[in-house]
């Protein structure tokens, strides 16, 4: 047999055909045995004819149960009645082997699938998730690359906190410890001085106490970093870059959207430039909202929602409180007590989807902040260097790549984003 997919068989619409899968679904008669065969393209109806087969083969079609894999040979046909329109009058058939009565059925609590994630990522919607967090992958590489960054590999083990010491990950690492990455940023601004622009996909670590529906422990970030650049250059980035994204996959991935359910007229509204406020009119949006919020606080999450009610996509929120920032993150040289960072808020509650800022230069500057955070300077020597040896200005951002996918999947919890979710509570399978 030559094989083909489910969905090249649909396309070529009639004749014979050779696919191959697993037992979707399968219910029978004393007549007829009725196989929903899926592979990643999509199912079809398949139908075992038991005057055409022999009744050796028939018996051995009793027996299939769900997730058992299976090679079909013969002829398709459209069927309207037929789940995905099409139907398979099968000629022969080879059971590759036969599953054990499978463990998940309908009405499964959201614990239990995540028990049996090695086995719920084949569901439909696993599956639709996956290829639309493939298409977002591939987006990211194709906007980059066609602006001329490079893609660079970050390490994972690294000596010292990036994003605060809370959330370290500790490791032994022989006779000393060191830490799961939090960001590549601190590497990516030593290698802004050879490369200029550069991006990378990567995993990122943060031991955060939390339980909430947008976070993950172990999570993948997109990350840019360009010399010569300021903060108004990496918001046309970002923007650009969120509507890129979204643009290829409302292109290539049409049938994984319906699948979900997800409302696309809400991402087609997704286009560069995106509105743009500050942290300080931020605040005077919410106070019409009945939410009075000190300012030089940070917004919380119950807050970026309520402001999000006035927007119906990304909105990006620049010039933060500088007291509340990382210790690379400076300050307006026109106001002080701001700083020159964004962060890009999803609309209908899925919040903050890209952080960044322009990077400070000014060495005593950043080891005033690092003492004040509780840091030792000499600990980020290496990382001052690049300020000592032809410091230029430059800046850059990380995206959550499950928080991306959550978003424009329109998934009700960022677990699903990720094959295998890592998160406070669990680490297993």
């Amino acid at each position: 047999m030559q094989f083909i997919s489910v969905k090249e068989a649909m396309k070529q619409g009639s004749g014979s055909v050779s696919v191959r899968g697993w037992v979707y679904r399968v219910r029978g008669s004393n007549k007829m045995i009725f196989i929903v065969l899926r592979d990643s393209s999509d199912i079809i109806q398949c139908v075992i004819n038991r005057e055409k087969v022999s009744a050796e083969k028939w018996a051995t079609a009793e027996k299939l149960l769900i997730e058992s894999s299976i090679e079909i040979n013969g002829n398709i046909k459209e069927d309207k009645r037929a789940p995905t329109g099409y139907e398979i009058d099968v000629d022969e058939f080879n059971v590759v082997h036969f599953a054990e009565v499978f463990p998940i059925t309908k009405d499964q609590s959201t614990e239990f699938l995540l028990d049996v994630r090695h086995l719920w990522i084949r569901s439909r919607k696993m599956t639709a998730i996956m290829k639309i967090r493939s298409t977002v992958f591939e987006a990211i590489d194709n906007f980059y690359r066609q602006r001329g960054f490079y893609e660079v590999a970050p390490p994972i083990l690294t000596p010292n906190a990036c994003e605060g010491k809370l959330t370290l990950f500790e490791v032994k690492y022989f006779d000393d410890i060191a830490y799961l990455t939090q960001s590549w940023q601190l590497y990516a601004e030593a290698l802004i001085f050879s490369l200029e622009k550069i991006y990378c996909n990567s995993p990122c670590f943060r031991a955060e106490n939390s339980k909430t529906s947008r976070h993950l422990a172990e999570f993948y970030m997109s990350e840019m970093e360009v010399a010569w650049a300021h903060l108004d250059d990496i918001l046309k980035y970002a923007e650009e870059l969120i509507a890129f994204i979204v643009q290829q996959v409302l292109e290539k991935n049409k049938e994984e959207l319906k699948l979900l359910e997800r409302d696309t007229e809400k991402l087609r509204k997704v286009k560069s430039p995106l509105p743009r406020i500050t942290y300080t009119e931020a605040l005077a949006l919410l106070k019409k909202q009945g939410i009075n919020i000190e300012w030089g606080k940070d917004l919380r999450t119950i807050e970026e929602d309520k402001l999000m009610e006035n927007f119906d996509t990304p909105v990006m929120v620049t010039r933060y409180p500088k007291k509340i920032m990382a210790f690379y993150k400076p300050a307006d040289p026109h106001d002080p007590n701001v700083a020159l960072n964004f962060d890009m808020l999803a609309p209908d509650g899925y919040g903050e989807i890209i952080g960044g800022s322009e990077r400070d230069t000014d060495i005593k500057e950043m080891e005033k902040a690092l003492k004040e955070q509780g840091d030792d300077p000499k600990n980020y020597d290496w990382y001052l260097d690049s300020r000592r040896f032809g410091s230029v200005p430059h800046a850059g951002f990380g995206m959550g790549v499950e928080r991306i996918v959550s978003w424009i999947c329109g998934l009700d919890n960022i677990k699903d984003a990720i094959p295998f979710p890592r998160t406070m509570l669990r680490k297993a399978p």
